[in-house]
């Protein structure tokens, strides 16, 4: 391991097994889950997780800013040059359920942009990474978006109740349509190249996002909201309206048919 010290990566690698083996503690039997909003369970391995996370990495680097889905955004972090934006367990529903596909989701971010991050799902022993420049990996594995050219047959990870909506301008071919809980874990498996793209038109939050956003980036892969724009996230708003994540053909296709729609209930 680089020397956690100077390095924001090793860093966040040690951070996310730590957190990971916190979250793992409570997997079998997550006890009380209550609402903190409308649809938003919050376990005590959510919150538990977090404190570890915040500890550990706030003591380590005392002069980074903090945005967590468990924390209060004091807003601090918008004055701050480097943040860490923070998920303790993206997937909480999974979770609960006992289903492999929550992930603990950490990167720093300077400028708007991630420089660092990781997305680790511990119950499968996954563990993503990259550095601005550098690539990304899967368990010290160089990992790359998959080069698909056609929605026809495209492995998508969306809801299926996405593409049946009425409201698109045309019907989608068929496509081998899957879903997991965690937005972050969708993103990295269409960076590791497991499947070709990920959508949803449902509003995510930085948290949901940062740590994925470089790895699916560094893999080769094209992140944006549903207009296009590459996200930001240094900005007082943390909610994004939505994510399309694919390689770059595949990308152009999604994004056209999503501005079509939208052009046409205008």
């Amino acid at each position: 391991m680089s020397n956690i010290t100077g390095d924001d990566l090793a860093l966040l690698q040690e951070a996310a097994r730590r957190g990971g083996a916190c979250a793992m503690g409570w997997f079998a039997n997550p006890g009380e889950v209550t609402e903190k909003s409308p649809n938003h369970p919050v376990t005590k391995a959510d919150l538990e997780t977090d404190a570890l996370l915040q500890s550990y990495l706030r003591s380590a680097r005392p002069g980074y800013g903090w945005l967590s889905e468990e924390s209060v955004d004091d807003g601090s972090r918008l004055t701050a040059k480097r943040t860490f934006v923070v998920d303790p367990i993206d997937g909480t529903r999974a979770f609960i359920a006992g289903k492999p596909h929550f992930t603990i989701c950490l990167a720093v971010v300077e400028n708007g942009r991630p420089l660092s991050a990781v997305v680790y799902n511990p119950a499968l022993e996954e563990l993503y990474c990259a550095k601005t420049g550098l690539g990304a990996t899967c368990n010290d594995t160089p990992i790359t978006c998959n080069p698909c050219e056609g929605l026809s047959g495209a492995r998508m990870l969306a809801h299926d109740g996405l593409f049946a909506h009425k409201g698109w301008a045309e019907p989608w071919p068929k496509m081998h349509t899957g879903s997991r809980n965690s937005m972050a874990y969708r993103i990295a498996l269409v960076g590791a190249g497991a499947w070709d793209a990920a959508l949803t038109l449902q509003p995510k939050s930085d948290w949901d996002l940062a740590a994925a956003d470089l790895i699916a980036s560094e893999a080769g892969a094209i992140i944006t909201d549903p207009h296009g724009q590459p996200f930001r996230y240094d900005l007082q708003n943390t909610v994004n309206e939505g994510v399309i994540c694919a390689g770059p053909a595949l990308h152009a296709l999604i994004l056209e048919r999503v501005l079509t729609s939208r052009q046409s209930r205008q």
